[in-house]
């Protein structure tokens, strides 16, 4: 029996599915391919009700959690999402917050404890794609970073997996996005990226077109309203997010079959 094309995404946190996967999700979703999204934590650091921040009077992790796995579901259902895991380790928080000292945190949970649970999941779905972060998980927290350890573990460890791709922002479309904002007057509060931002282009691999999904991405990051990590984008102008949302970029980091050296597919080599 031929095996069912599976694509599985690991990440950090309820809400990490969309901007970088969001397209890819529901893009490959309703080319009936099997799309699984794993989320290692529950997001309990993520803001309360009215913006209450880890740390403040009235922020209850638990409560936080409850919401936060709410709007992922909810979120992944505009997104098509066939199949979703939940690892349930506790959120670390930001690089240098109390929560990083937990001892149940998923940043300290060791490598292995957590890849193999995440490679069960590998050897029940088979996936011949799987996505994840780089090394430094993007932009340095600690549980991208983790969930980035154990993704390349479980791919190693079970050789299931035909292709293991890293999400990129690019650093030409980094420059364009703030150029075009600047020009429009747009007010990018403490966003302020160096020239330096972004991964280098010549490191991209693969680029996918995500045009069509543009709604389901917005809707589906109007799902997370509990965060403010979205209201960025979500004020922004059609066309910029347009610019930011209409195509996903991957550092192909390992294949075991034949693919040409710029994709627009990451099946590519796998599917004829």
């Amino acid at each position: 029996m031929d095996q069912v094309l599976t694509l599985m995404a690991v990440h950090a946190h309820p809400d990490d599915e969309v901007l970088g996967t969001g397209g890819i999700l529901a893009r490959y979703a309703e080319a009936g391919i099997r799309t699984v999204l794993v989320t290692c934590t529950n997001g309990e650091q993520g803001d309360g009700p009215g913006g209450v921040k880890p740390g403040q009077d009235g922020h209850d992790v638990a409560a936080v959690a409850e919401r936060r796995l709410a709007e992922l579901k909810e979120s992944t259902g505009h997104l098509g999402v066939t199949h979703v895991e939940t690892l349930g380790y506790r959120d670390s928080g930001m690089v240098g917050w109390a929560a990083n000292n937990h001892p149940e945190a998923f940043c300290n949970i060791p490598v292995e404890r957590a890849a193999a649970r995440l490679g069960a999941l590998m050897e029940r779905y088979r996936p011949q794609v799987v996505v994840t972060y780089d090394e430094d998980g993007g932009y340095g927290h600690p549980d991208h970073i983790q969930a980035h350890r154990i993704a390349v573990a479980a791919t190693e460890g079970t050789g299931i997996p035909d292709k293991l791709y890293y999400t990129a922002l690019p650093r030409s479309g980094m420059r364009q996005m703030v150029a075009y904002m600047r020009e429009a007057g747009i007010d990018m509060g403490d966003f302020d990226p160096s020239e330096d931002f972004g991964t280098p282009d010549e490191l991209i691999t693969s680029v996918v077109d995500v045009l069509p999904y543009l709604d389901r991405k917005v809707k589906a990051l109007k799902a997370h309203a509990s965060q403010s990590d979205g209201a960025f984008l979500l004020a922004m102008p059609e066309e910029a997010q347009r610019l930011m949302l209409a195509s996903e970029t991957f550092i192909r980091r390992m294949s075991r079959v034949a693919a040409p050296d710029r994709e627009d597919d990451l099946f590519a080599g796998i599917r004829s």
